[in-house]
């Protein structure tokens, strides 16, 4: 599984031309899923993503997490995080889930995710064609692989 993670001021996503998910302070996830990922996968993450400590505290020092600061989470499917460009110029996607395997994940870890931050998190549409929009503040953007957890 892996996320990108953007701290931002704003964002959004429209799906097939409707907007499905706007939020103010807080996260943009961009997730995708592999075949071999787990529910031990969606755990790790959502702790991750919602206790790492890259908001600003008082002083301005990156100390408070999403938790802390009350933020938004807004999450959205994204198989071409798993893209394989080592050979040629067209990425492959072998290693991202098939929607059969994908789709349960994705709904799982919004479940989580809900859970973890006692809200709703809006989305995107698993599979739609997205348009999203975001002010990245900071620049703040991390890269989560659960498969590199030990790293």
């Amino acid at each position: 599984m892996r996320i990108l993670i953007q701290r931002v001021t704003s964002a959004s996503v429209i799906s097939n031309g409707l907007k499905t998910g706007e939020i103010g302070e807080g996260l943009l996830l961009l997730v995708g899923f592999e075949e071999s990922d787990t529910l031990s996968d969606i755990d790790y993450a959502v702790r991750k993503c919602t206790n790492l400590r890259i908001f600003d505290d008082e002083a301005g020092v990156m100390n408070l997490s999403v938790i802390d600061t009350n933020g938004d989470i807004l999450i959205v499917s994204q198989f071409t995080l798993h893209a394989i460009t080592r050979k040629g110029n067209r990425p492959s996607y072998i290693k991202a889930a098939k929607p059969d395997k994908a789709i349960p994940l994705y709904e799982s870890f919004i479940s989580a995710m809900n859970a973890q931050t006692s809200k709703n998190c809006p989305t995107g549409i698993f599979g739609a064609d997205m348009k999203v929009s975001l002010v990245n503040d900071g620049p703040v953007t991390i890269w989560i692989d659960t498969k590199e957890e030990n790293e």
